[in-house]
């Protein structure tokens, strides 16, 4: 049995909007950490700084696609 491969790039960019939309969603979770962390008292500023970090790592995945 021969099987052919049919591209559908409709397909693809479902797949490519829902990783963009959970990345976004991530991104937003970060964005609300870092706002909690730093309205308290004495905000750990080591902790702020990471997520600030991973924040930039996904908006800099999401520009890429």
């Amino acid at each position: 049995m021969i099987y052919s491969f049919v591209h559908y790039p409709h397909q693809e960019n479902v797949m490519e909007n829902s990783h963009i939309s959970a990345l976004s969603a991530k991104h937003a979770g970060l964005e609300a950490r870092i706002k909690a962390e730093s309205s308290r008292p004495m905000p750990d500023a080591i902790l702020v700084a990471s997520l600030k970090k991973q924040k930039l790592r996904l908006k800099e995945e999401m520009s890429r696609n």
